[in-house]
């Protein structure tokens, strides 16, 4: 996202000013680019923060998720457009009238998954809809993982974004989704445990579990009346069984603050069985307890905080052990899968994204997830986006721009109807 708009703003002599809590990851990130200004901010600042949003006709914001409305209410006061790749949340999505009315546009989901899931879906659902197809069935999955050579400990599994978002995954609500014509839901403790399977070419063999709240993409997709909606997950095969493990046990649990002072991984592990480390190798898989064993929660290694939630506990430990090398390269997958009938014939087709990462720092994540929000930044500044309010990338103007570009960078999907 910093690449393209300094890129940009260095052509076009506009002003770019990068802002965070700390300054130095900044001023690294633009060191190669002396025409873009640095700065440091605090989002509890409410002053300061409206100072800096008044400064600027787009603020494009990559903030936590809990942050965005307070970014957009700033810039819904001081009359600045925003764009943001984190979820739509209520919040902001009841500004839309006083920001049509303000002639400004607050694009949301704009980013990896959501976002390059939208802009391609779309696309392809409006293409078979316009030659006269039925939608039968939708599902698409989005996986941030590993490329295969840096897919080298048991869980083939490393941190590539956000840890806290990976080990808090799942418990924002019961999944719901529906399947051949009836609702469907998965709660919290069942929901590592029922996966299916998913293939794509040219990068192997997944397992997808379900995202938290499918139906509300219906009525933005135009998919109201589909039999089956489904949005989901991708790991590689084996995670999920030994995921389910740490949900099962309570390891993964935000809700409350334990003392740990003292206490070793094998004691903060034992804390959450009824017996032993023993009879939890009787009861699961043994491939699944051995991703557990290779973590550490059966040692003697102490716990890294005095206190601190289960979760919190956790993710120390995940940290050290899924931290990305200096060598290592990502990879993402995504696909949808559609069934629709045309002409009385019923066809089934699959549209795949895969792309790996170069580097540890130059990540296909960072890539999917920040190209597409610098594409529609430019488009924006440059007068040729029309789109006004609050918005998702669900329009034609943005997925026939976006995309063709998207592929100079590699970043492509690949359609095929299948059997």
């Amino acid at each position: 996202l910093i690449e393209y708009l300094a890129r940009f703003t260095q052509i076009n002599v506009c002003s770019l000013t990068v802002a965070d809590r700390d300054l130095a990851p900044v001023q690294a990130k633009i060191k190669d680019f002396p025409h873009v200004h640095a700065t440091t901010f605090d989002i509890a600042d409410k002053e300061a923060t409206a100072q800096l949003v008044g400064k600027a006709d787009v603020v494009v914001s990559l903030l936590p998720a809990m942050f965005q409305a307070e970014v957009a209410t700033h810039c819904l006061a001081l009359g600045k457009h925003f764009l943001s790749a984190s979820y739509l949340p209520d919040s902001i999505k009841a500004m839309d009238k006083e920001a049509t009315e303000k002639g400004l546009l607050f694009l949301n989901e704009l980013g990896l998954d959501p976002g390059l899931d939208h802009l391609s879906a779309m696309k392809l659902l409006d293409e078979l809809r316009s030659e006269g197809a039925e939608i039968l069935s939708f599902k698409s999955f989005c996986g941030a993982l590993l490329a295969p050579a840096s897919a080298n400990n048991p869980w083939k599994y490393k941190f590539t974004w956000n840890p806290r978002n990976v080990v808090l995954a799942g418990q924002g609500g019961t999944a719901q989704y529906k399947e051949n014509g009836s609702l469907k839901f998965i709660p919290y403790p069942r929901l590592f445990s029922e996966t299916e399977k998913v293939h794509l070419d040219g990068a192997g063999d997944f397992e997808g579990y379900a995202n938290r709240d499918s139906l509300g993409y219906a009525v933005p997709y135009g998919l109201e009346n589909v039999p089956t909606l489904l949005r989901g997950t991708l790991r590689y095969d084996g995670y999920c069984d030994a995921w389910h493990i740490l949900v099962s046990l309570g390891l993964t649990d935000n809700s409350f603050q334990l003392q740990a002072e003292g206490l070793t991984y094998k004691a903060f592990t034992e804390a959450f069985l009824p017996t032993t480390i023993e009879d939890l190798r009787q009861q699961y898989k043994p491939e699944a307890v051995a991703k557990l064993e290779w973590l550490g929660l059966f040692s003697d290694k102490p716990v890294m905080r005095t206190q601190g939630t289960p979760a919190e506990i956790l993710q120390d430990l995940l940290a050290e052990k899924w931290a990305l090398q200096p060598t290592d390269r990502d990879l993402i997958v995504m696909q949808h899968q559609i069934i629709y009938s045309k002409a009385g014939k019923t066809h089934r087709v699959l549209s795949d994204l895969v792309l790996e990462g170069k580097s540890a720092s130059k990540t296909a994540i960072a890539k999917t997830v920040g190209l597409p929000l610098a594409m529609a930044t430019r488009l924006l500044v440059e007068g040729k986006l029309s789109l006004r309010g609050v918005r998702l990338p669900i329009y034609a103007e943005l997925y026939n721009a976006l995309l063709p570009e998207l592929e100079t960078h590699g970043i492509r999907f690949v359609e095929k109807e299948v059997a």
